[in-house]
């Protein structure tokens, strides 16, 4: 029997710090929130050697603040205005620059932010709750389902997420008690569990005593109960084939994906908040407004050549190594003198598509009992997210559109004024009457976003939007796992989940260890000339 010990041992040695922390999540053995650093790291491990980091999103951030910490000078090179890459909040009077659409600015009232990229954070993600708290970066529980939302079906029917779980569960349980008593498992199941199993399922389903489904309290009450002898009792059950009916029922199962899990968190104030702290904490902050046009290898390091927006001026970094976590659409324009394989596989990366359009409006959602979570509406918006900060106050950011894949790329050849008409025409059927209290639409697709021109790759064609995580294994995928010269590749693009931060964090910490196992090795080969030189 092989141990968790040995198991862990053989993983390390095969794939490394990165590898064997993932591995450690996976096990649950990474319980207790904090920043795992990189296990080669010491206070002057990196010591007069200079690393320039290209891209600040979180995986950037993450390998500068490492390498900062193991005593490497570095230089942190953003194109943007900001930090964060992905990890984009809007707040009021920012601007939404697209490639081929006229500038959006938001228009938001006090304290009501759009996190344009992403939302939340698995409690499982321990490296970026373990960041966030060692930061400071207050998080408040992200609402992620909500049985008071719904889903709603082609037709525009509705129907409560808490009935739609409950009432199929009442089936499901009714439909296989039948077939227990019937026999019709008798080669499948034991007496004895047989007898173990009938139990289960009246409890499962809320069965009555001769084992049929006529409706629970789970799904809602037909009385309510009251004051005095008002007594609760159980609505209907609602027929299977009008549960069937519905398209979105799948969606019910949402909650039960590993990502999707409660408890999931969200920072206080916007995801970026992270990102802010993570800049602030950097001995070197990034240069922002600094857009690389040109990256070579030199005699004994790398230089990096790029534009600095404000000025207008080419300037030249020179270091001894690189990080670099420019999406590969981006890293693809730029003058390089990578290997051909590299070259090769930066441009058979193909990116995903995903769209977001966001509201401001009142919270009427609440007082349909709606607090947080999300309802599914299927079609080219997906669903409507409802707000998980601010409960109670006036006014809140609603998303009336979340969606990746074919029919996003669709969807977003509309013009900017039609993805949001069509955004708001979806709430009115969900929520009639509403439409017209939501204001300041704004739009965002992923794949239009200057510096990232996709949201993460779709590694398998047409297997991303959750398929391709945890099982990434391509050639082009493996490429980049290894330094090309003294270039190194890191962003959540390359960890097995690529549409989350935690990959970016993986892999940062992955190729910063790399990195100084490189150094170490330099310096013991080193040494001896040193000590020849000095006799």
């Amino acid at each position: 029997m092989v141990t968790r010990r040995a198991l862990l041992g053989r993983i390390g040695m095969l794939g490394g710090y990165g590898a064997t922390f993932c591995a450690m999540q996976a096990l649950g053995l990474t319980g207790i929130a904090h920043a795992q650093g990189v296990k080669e790291a010491t206070p002057t491990a990196g010591h007069g050697k200079h690393v320039v980091v290209l891209g600040a999103g979180i995986a950037g951030l993450t390998a500068a603040y490492e390498l900062e910490q193991a005593g490497f000078l570095v230089t942190l090179l953003e194109a943007r205005d900001r930090v964060g890459g992905r990890a984009w909040t809007v707040r009021d009077g920012d601007k939404i620059e697209m490639n081929g659409e006229a500038t959006q600015t938001a228009r938001f009232s006090d304290g009501i932010y759009f996190n344009a990229g992403p939302a939340r954070i698995p409690s499982f993600h321990q490296g970026l709750i373990g960041y966030a708290k060692k930061f400071g970066v207050p998080l408040e529980v992200e609402i992620n389902s909500s049985r008071s939302a719904y889903v709603m079906g082609d037709d525009g029917r509705r129907i409560r997420m808490r009935t739609a779980v409950n009432d199929m569960r009442g089936h499901i349980a009714e439909l296989l008690a039948k077939a227990i008593n019937q026999g019709s498992l008798d080669q499948s199941i034991t007496a004895a569990d047989r007898e173990r199993l009938m139990p289960f399922l009246k409890s499962y389903g809320d069965l009555g005593q001769d084992m049929t489904f006529k409706g629970t309290e789970r799904s809602g009450f037909g009385t309510a109960p009251g004051a005095g002898v008002t007594f609760a009792a159980p609505g209907s059950a609602m027929p299977i084939d009008q549960l069937l009916a519905n398209q979105q029922l799948p969606m019910t199962l949402f909650e039960d994906n590993l990502y999707m899990q409660a408890t999931m968190f969200e920072p206080v104030g916007g995801m970026d908040r992270i990102h802010a702290a993570f800049d602030r904490a950097l001995r070197h902050p990034a240069i922002r407004g600094a857009v690389v046009t040109r990256i070579r290898h030199t005699g004994r390091g790398v230089s990096v050549v790029y534009r600095d927006t404000a000025s207008d001026v080419a300037e030249t970094v020179d270091a001894d190594y690189m990080i670099c976590t420019i999406p590969f659409p981006v890293l693809g324009k730029i003058d390089t003198d990578f290997s051909p394989r590299v070259k090769a596989a930066i441009a058979g990366v193909v990116y995903d598509h995903s769209n977001k359009v966001a509201f401001e409006a009142p919270r009427f959602w609440e007082r349909d009992q709606i607090y947080g979570g999300i309802s599914f509406v299927g079609g080219p918006t997906s669903l409507v997210w409802y707000p998980s900060a601010g409960l109670h106050s006036e006014r809140g950011m609603l998303l009336g559109c979340y969606a990746s894949g074919a029919k996003a790329a669709e969807f977003q050849r509309r013009p900017i004024a039609e993805q949001i008409a069509f955004s708001r025409d979806v709430i009115e059927r969900l929520h009639p009457g509403h439409g017209k209290d939501l204001v300041n639409g704004i739009a965002v697709n992923w794949h239009k976003v200057p510096f990232s021109l996709g949201p993460w790759p779709d590694w398998k064609a047409g297997s991303a939007n959750g398929h391709q995580e945890g099982h990434i294994d391509t050639e082009a995928f493996r490429a980049f796992q290894l330094a090309d010269g003294r270039v190194y590749f890191a962003g959540a693009a390359l960890s097995q989940t690529p549409g989350w931060q935690e990959g970016g964090i993986q892999s940062a910490q992955t190729q910063v260890s790399a990195l100084l196992r490189r150094v170490a090795a330099q310096a013991l080969t080193e040494s001896p000339a040193r000590a020849t030189r000095a006799a």
